[in-house]
Protein backbone atom coordinates (compact mmCIF):
# COMPACT_ATOMS: atom_id res chain seq x y z
CA UNK A 1 0.00 0.00 0.00
CA UNK A 2 1.44 3.25 -0.92
CA UNK A 3 0.53 6.27 1.19
CA UNK A 4 0.50 9.78 0.11
CA UNK A 5 0.12 13.31 2.13
CA UNK A 6 -3.84 13.36 0.25
CA UNK A 7 -4.97 9.95 -0.32
CA UNK A 8 -3.46 6.40 -0.63
CA UNK A 9 -3.89 3.94 -3.34
CA UNK A 10 -3.73 0.62 -2.57
CA UNK A 11 -1.81 -2.27 -3.79
CA UNK A 12 -3.75 -5.10 -6.00
CA UNK A 13 -2.26 -7.81 -3.51
CA UNK A 14 -3.49 -5.84 -0.79
CA UNK A 15 -7.06 -6.28 -2.48
CA UNK A 16 -6.19 -10.23 -2.98
CA UNK A 17 -6.55 -10.74 0.83
CA UNK A 18 -9.83 -9.25 1.11
CA UNK A 19 -12.51 -12.27 0.56
CA UNK A 20 -15.46 -10.10 -0.11
CA UNK A 21 -15.78 -8.88 -3.30
CA UNK A 22 -18.23 -6.20 -2.90
CA UNK A 23 -16.03 -4.47 0.21
CA UNK A 24 -13.33 -4.97 -2.65
CA UNK A 25 -16.10 -2.52 -4.96
CA UNK A 26 -16.59 -0.22 -2.45
CA UNK A 27 -12.68 0.46 -1.50
CA UNK A 28 -11.74 1.05 -4.88
CA UNK A 29 -14.34 3.33 -5.63
CA UNK A 30 -14.25 5.02 -2.81
CA UNK A 31 -10.56 5.57 -3.20
CA UNK A 32 -10.83 7.00 -6.83
CA UNK A 33 -13.80 8.81 -6.45
CA UNK A 34 -12.58 10.56 -3.45
CA UNK A 35 -9.84 12.42 -5.62
CA UNK A 36 -12.02 13.26 -8.64
CA UNK A 37 -12.23 17.19 -8.84
CA UNK A 38 -16.07 16.59 -9.61
CA UNK A 39 -19.16 15.42 -8.30
CA UNK A 40 -18.66 11.65 -8.37
CA UNK A 41 -22.51 11.76 -10.42
CA UNK A 42 -19.66 12.38 -13.03
CA UNK A 43 -19.02 8.45 -13.90
CA UNK A 44 -18.94 6.00 -16.88
CA UNK A 45 -22.63 6.77 -17.27
CA UNK A 46 -23.56 9.44 -20.71
CA UNK A 47 -26.75 11.04 -19.00
CA UNK A 48 -24.47 12.69 -15.96
CA UNK A 49 -22.48 14.67 -18.45
CA UNK A 50 -23.25 18.28 -19.77
CA UNK A 51 -22.27 17.09 -23.04
CA UNK A 52 -22.30 13.80 -25.37
CA UNK A 53 -20.28 13.78 -28.88
CA UNK A 54 -22.55 13.71 -31.86
CA UNK A 55 -23.17 9.93 -33.02
CA UNK A 56 -24.91 9.44 -36.36
CA UNK A 57 -28.84 8.63 -35.88
CA UNK A 58 -28.61 11.21 -32.59
CA UNK A 59 -31.52 13.75 -32.91
CA UNK A 60 -30.39 16.60 -34.08
CA UNK A 61 -32.72 19.09 -32.01
CA UNK A 62 -30.60 18.56 -29.06
CA UNK A 63 -27.53 19.52 -30.80
CA UNK A 64 -25.92 22.65 -28.92
CA UNK A 65 -25.33 24.89 -32.42
CA UNK A 66 -23.54 27.54 -30.33
CA UNK A 67 -21.19 25.23 -29.29
CA UNK A 68 -21.07 23.91 -33.27
CA UNK A 69 -20.38 27.67 -34.41
CA UNK A 70 -17.51 27.80 -32.52
CA UNK A 71 -15.53 24.49 -33.13
CA UNK A 72 -17.48 22.60 -35.87
CA UNK A 73 -17.85 19.94 -33.80
CA UNK A 74 -21.23 18.58 -33.08
CA UNK A 75 -22.17 17.96 -29.18
CA UNK A 76 -25.64 17.23 -27.59
CA UNK A 77 -26.59 18.76 -24.41
CA UNK A 78 -27.77 15.86 -21.67
CA UNK A 79 -28.96 16.87 -18.39
CA UNK A 80 -29.11 14.94 -14.96
CA UNK A 81 -32.90 14.35 -15.34
CA UNK A 82 -32.76 12.19 -18.23
CA UNK A 83 -33.68 8.27 -17.83
CA UNK A 84 -30.29 6.50 -16.53
CA UNK A 85 -27.94 4.80 -18.71
CA UNK A 86 -27.35 1.00 -19.20
CA UNK A 87 -24.31 -0.43 -18.75
CA UNK A 88 -23.09 -3.49 -19.85
CA UNK A 89 -19.60 -5.04 -18.47
CA UNK A 90 -17.65 -8.17 -20.46
CA UNK A 91 -15.56 -9.97 -18.64
CA UNK A 92 -12.45 -11.94 -20.56
CA UNK A 93 -12.15 -15.38 -19.01
CA UNK A 94 -9.94 -16.86 -21.36
CA UNK A 95 -6.78 -18.81 -20.25
CA UNK A 96 -4.50 -16.12 -21.16
CA UNK A 97 -5.90 -13.78 -18.35
CA UNK A 98 -4.80 -16.56 -15.31
CA UNK A 99 -1.05 -15.53 -16.16
CA UNK A 100 0.77 -13.58 -13.38
CA UNK A 101 4.06 -13.30 -12.28
CA UNK A 102 2.96 -11.84 -9.16
CA UNK A 103 0.47 -12.47 -6.23
CA UNK A 104 -2.35 -10.95 -8.73
CA UNK A 105 -3.28 -12.69 -11.64
CA UNK A 106 -4.77 -10.38 -14.71
CA UNK A 107 -7.97 -12.32 -14.65
CA UNK A 108 -8.00 -11.67 -10.64
CA UNK A 109 -7.51 -8.05 -11.12
CA UNK A 110 -9.95 -7.69 -13.99
CA UNK A 111 -12.66 -9.13 -11.48
CA UNK A 112 -11.70 -6.45 -9.12
CA UNK A 113 -12.15 -3.58 -12.17
CA UNK A 114 -15.77 -5.22 -12.93
CA UNK A 115 -16.27 -5.29 -9.30
CA UNK A 116 -15.72 -1.74 -9.05
CA UNK A 117 -17.54 -0.84 -12.32
CA UNK A 118 -20.95 -2.24 -11.58
CA UNK A 119 -20.34 -1.05 -7.81
CA UNK A 120 -20.28 2.71 -9.52
CA UNK A 121 -22.83 2.46 -12.20
CA UNK A 122 -25.33 1.35 -8.82
CA UNK A 123 -24.16 4.55 -7.10
CA UNK A 124 -24.80 6.11 -10.48
CA UNK A 125 -28.42 4.32 -10.26
CA UNK A 126 -27.94 2.53 -13.80
CA UNK A 127 -29.12 -0.59 -15.25
CA UNK A 128 -26.32 -2.55 -15.08
CA UNK A 129 -25.75 -6.47 -16.52
CA UNK A 130 -22.75 -8.32 -17.17
CA UNK A 131 -21.16 -10.70 -19.43
CA UNK A 132 -18.55 -13.48 -18.35
CA UNK A 133 -17.16 -14.97 -21.66
CA UNK A 134 -14.16 -17.20 -22.97
CA UNK A 135 -15.06 -19.06 -26.30
CA UNK A 136 -18.57 -19.21 -25.62
CA UNK A 137 -20.61 -17.04 -22.95
CA UNK A 138 -19.94 -18.58 -19.53
CA UNK A 139 -22.39 -16.06 -17.77
CA UNK A 140 -25.18 -13.49 -18.84
CA UNK A 141 -26.45 -11.11 -16.25
CA UNK A 142 -29.41 -9.18 -18.18
CA UNK A 143 -29.08 -5.22 -17.48
CA UNK A 144 -30.97 -4.20 -14.45
CA UNK A 145 -31.69 -1.05 -12.36
CA UNK A 146 -34.10 -3.88 -10.00
CA UNK A 147 -33.36 -4.29 -5.83
CA UNK A 148 -30.55 -6.89 -5.79
CA UNK A 149 -29.07 -6.15 -9.11
CA UNK A 150 -25.51 -5.62 -7.37
CA UNK A 151 -25.18 -8.43 -5.50
CA UNK A 152 -26.42 -10.85 -8.77
CA UNK A 153 -23.47 -9.08 -10.29
CA UNK A 154 -20.75 -9.17 -7.32
CA UNK A 155 -21.72 -13.00 -7.15
CA UNK A 156 -21.63 -13.88 -10.85
CA UNK A 157 -18.41 -11.69 -10.80
CA UNK A 158 -16.89 -13.72 -7.36
CA UNK A 159 -17.73 -16.90 -9.44
CA UNK A 160 -16.41 -16.61 -12.74
CA UNK A 161 -13.64 -19.11 -13.58
CA UNK A 162 -11.62 -19.21 -16.72
CA UNK A 163 -11.96 -21.60 -19.93
CA UNK A 164 -9.76 -22.05 -22.44
CA UNK A 165 -9.17 -20.08 -25.74
CA UNK A 166 -10.54 -16.06 -26.47
CA UNK A 167 -13.65 -15.67 -28.92
CA UNK A 168 -15.20 -12.05 -29.07
CA UNK A 169 -18.05 -12.67 -31.47
CA UNK A 170 -19.78 -14.74 -28.63
CA UNK A 171 -20.50 -12.09 -26.29
CA UNK A 172 -21.03 -8.95 -28.43
CA UNK A 173 -23.46 -11.77 -30.55
CA UNK A 174 -25.67 -12.30 -27.68
CA UNK A 175 -24.91 -8.32 -26.60
CA UNK A 176 -26.36 -7.28 -29.69
CA UNK A 177 -29.93 -9.42 -29.47
CA UNK A 178 -30.91 -8.03 -25.78
CA UNK A 179 -29.65 -4.46 -26.64
CA UNK A 180 -32.82 -2.36 -27.03
CA UNK A 181 -31.35 1.14 -26.25
CA UNK A 182 -27.99 3.43 -26.24
CA UNK A 183 -25.76 2.81 -23.40
CA UNK A 184 -22.40 2.01 -22.56
CA UNK A 185 -20.17 -1.16 -22.69
CA UNK A 186 -16.83 -1.89 -21.16
CA UNK A 187 -14.71 -4.90 -22.04
CA UNK A 188 -12.07 -6.25 -19.81
CA UNK A 189 -9.55 -8.39 -21.75
CA UNK A 190 -5.64 -8.37 -22.13
CA UNK A 191 -6.64 -8.40 -26.09
CA UNK A 192 -3.77 -10.77 -26.92
CA UNK A 193 -5.67 -11.32 -30.63
CA UNK A 194 -5.12 -9.12 -33.95
CA UNK A 195 -6.01 -6.00 -33.49
CA UNK A 196 -7.89 -6.18 -36.74
CA UNK A 197 -9.80 -9.00 -34.89
CA UNK A 198 -10.58 -7.04 -31.95
CA UNK A 199 -12.10 -4.07 -33.78
CA UNK A 200 -13.81 -5.05 -36.38
CA UNK A 201 -15.97 -7.37 -33.97
CA UNK A 202 -16.48 -4.45 -31.39
CA UNK A 203 -16.84 -1.25 -33.64
CA UNK A 204 -20.51 -2.16 -35.12
CA UNK A 205 -22.07 -1.51 -31.79
CA UNK A 206 -20.68 2.21 -31.97
CA UNK A 207 -23.12 2.31 -35.51
CA UNK A 208 -26.00 2.11 -33.68
CA UNK A 209 -24.84 5.35 -31.11
CA UNK A 210 -23.16 2.96 -27.86
CA UNK A 211 -20.33 4.25 -26.41
CA UNK A 212 -17.76 1.55 -26.28
CA UNK A 213 -15.00 1.29 -23.36
CA UNK A 214 -11.96 -1.11 -23.87
CA UNK A 215 -9.89 -1.74 -20.85
CA UNK A 216 -6.88 -3.44 -21.41
CA UNK A 217 -4.84 -5.20 -18.84
CA UNK A 218 -1.85 -6.97 -18.66
CA UNK A 219 1.02 -8.42 -16.45
CA UNK A 220 4.05 -6.12 -16.25
CA UNK A 221 6.20 -8.88 -17.09
CA UNK A 222 4.26 -9.23 -20.86
CA UNK A 223 5.53 -5.26 -20.87
CA UNK A 224 8.92 -6.39 -19.74
CA UNK A 225 9.95 -9.77 -19.45
CA UNK A 226 12.68 -11.13 -18.37
CA UNK A 227 14.83 -14.02 -19.75
CA UNK A 228 18.43 -15.48 -18.21
CA UNK A 229 18.27 -18.38 -20.50
CA UNK A 230 17.00 -19.81 -23.45
CA UNK A 231 13.39 -21.42 -22.92
CA UNK A 232 10.09 -23.07 -24.47
CA UNK A 233 6.93 -20.99 -24.15
CA UNK A 234 3.95 -22.56 -23.77
CA UNK A 235 0.91 -20.64 -25.24
CA UNK A 236 -2.08 -21.12 -21.91
CA UNK A 237 -4.61 -21.18 -25.06
CA UNK A 238 -3.84 -22.95 -27.97
CA UNK A 239 -0.90 -25.44 -25.96
CA UNK A 240 1.32 -24.26 -29.03
CA UNK A 241 4.98 -24.12 -27.98
CA UNK A 242 7.77 -21.98 -29.29
CA UNK A 243 11.58 -21.60 -28.43
CA UNK A 244 12.89 -18.12 -27.50
CA UNK A 245 16.22 -16.94 -26.52
CA UNK A 246 17.30 -13.68 -23.62
CA UNK A 247 18.11 -11.50 -27.04
CA UNK A 248 14.70 -11.82 -28.69
CA UNK A 249 13.02 -11.41 -25.06
CA UNK A 250 15.53 -7.97 -24.75
CA UNK A 251 15.72 -6.58 -28.28
CA UNK A 252 12.70 -7.82 -30.67
CA UNK A 253 9.78 -8.48 -28.08
CA UNK A 254 9.62 -5.30 -26.56
CA UNK A 255 9.10 -3.68 -30.09
CA UNK A 256 6.16 -5.72 -30.93
CA UNK A 257 4.11 -5.80 -27.85
CA UNK A 258 4.74 -1.94 -27.65
CA UNK A 259 3.19 -1.77 -31.70
CA UNK A 260 0.53 -4.29 -31.01
CA UNK A 261 -0.45 -1.45 -27.37
CA UNK A 262 -0.15 1.53 -29.89
CA UNK A 263 -2.05 0.21 -33.13
CA UNK A 264 -5.36 -0.98 -30.77
CA UNK A 265 -4.97 2.09 -28.66
CA UNK A 266 -4.95 4.41 -32.48
CA UNK A 267 -7.77 1.50 -33.97
CA UNK A 268 -9.97 2.39 -31.19
CA UNK A 269 -9.70 5.90 -30.75
CA UNK A 270 -10.01 6.19 -34.56
CA UNK A 271 -13.67 4.11 -34.17
CA UNK A 272 -14.48 6.67 -31.45
CA UNK A 273 -13.66 3.59 -28.87
CA UNK A 274 -12.11 4.75 -25.37
CA UNK A 275 -9.22 2.47 -24.43
CA UNK A 276 -7.12 2.58 -21.62
CA UNK A 277 -4.40 0.55 -20.32
CA UNK A 278 -4.01 -0.99 -16.78
CA UNK A 279 -1.18 -3.32 -15.42
CA UNK A 280 -1.84 -5.99 -12.81
CA UNK A 281 1.05 -3.89 -10.60
CA UNK A 282 -0.97 -0.93 -10.28
CA UNK A 283 -3.21 0.23 -7.70
CA UNK A 284 -6.64 0.32 -9.34
CA UNK A 285 -8.39 3.10 -7.19
CA UNK A 286 -5.22 5.48 -8.91
CA UNK A 287 -5.77 3.77 -12.25
CA UNK A 288 -9.61 4.54 -12.28
CA UNK A 289 -9.01 7.99 -11.25
CA UNK A 290 -7.23 9.16 -13.84
CA UNK A 291 -9.52 7.26 -16.68
CA UNK A 292 -12.36 9.28 -15.01
CA UNK A 293 -10.51 12.58 -14.98
CA UNK A 294 -9.45 12.21 -18.63
CA UNK A 295 -13.36 11.76 -19.64
CA UNK A 296 -14.84 14.26 -17.80
CA UNK A 297 -11.85 16.65 -19.04
CA UNK A 298 -13.12 15.39 -22.27
CA UNK A 299 -16.92 15.78 -21.53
Amino acid sequence: MVTGTQTRFLDPAVLAEVSSLDLIAKTVVDGFVAGLHRSPDFGFSQEFAEYRAYTPGDDLRHVDWNVFARTEKAFLKRYRGETNTEITVLLDASASMTFTSGRVSKFEYSRFLAAALVYLAHLQRDSTGLIVFHDEVANFVRPSGRQGQLMRLLHAIGQASTGKRTDYRRPFFELQQFLKRRGVTVLISDFLAPVATVIETVEPLRYRGNELILFHVLDRRELEPRLGAPAVLVDMETDEDIEVSPEYVRTEYPAKIAEHIDVLRSKAQGAGIDYFLLTTDRPLDAGLREYLTVRQRRL
